[in-house]
């Protein structure tokens, strides 16, 4: 599993508020989740703590926040998989207790670029948020 420098970039992006050109440290956005320092206070933040989890190959963070009845037994990682990038382009709160977040991760593969956008729904039980699913707009479903 990767590690990550407390003070480095995080690895999702997430910029400072009313400073977009200074991104936030790891300590100060997704590390704070991920090392269980505080609980994640709302969906976005679920999400991209995840999108750092899967740059760093942190399954247990994955297992953790994923919503017990779609969680998998476990998890594989596309091996030489380089992350790019996240964009975070919509967060809906639809109730106290469900959210959507859509987004759009960059990686490239194989010497190929790879695109998922995915729109993820949230769930928040006993105060803690989970991911249950997502869909990927544009595509049909099989």
């Amino acid at each position: 599993m990767l590690t990550q420098q407390a003070d480095a970039p995080c690895l999702c992006g997430r910029t400072a508020p009313g400073a977009p050109a200074r991104r936030l440290s790891w300590r100060h956005c997704c590390g704070r989740w991920i090392d269980r320092a505080a609980s994640v206070p709302e969906a976005e933040s679920l999400m991209r703590s995840r999108y750092s989890a899967f740059v760093r190959e942190d399954a247990a963070w994955l297992l953790a926040t994923w919503h017990a009845s779609t969680r998998p037994a476990r998890l594989d990682f596309e091996s030489g998989a380089q992350w790019l990038g996240l964009e975070v382009r919509r967060h809906r709160l639809i109730d106290a207790d469900h959210a959507e977040v859509e987004f759009v991760a960059r990686y490239r593969l194989a010497g190929r670029a790879v695109r998922l956008h995915e729109r993820s729904r949230f769930v928040r039980e006993a105060g803690q948020w989970f991911y249950v699913d997502g869909d990927q707009p544009g595509q049909k479903n099989q």
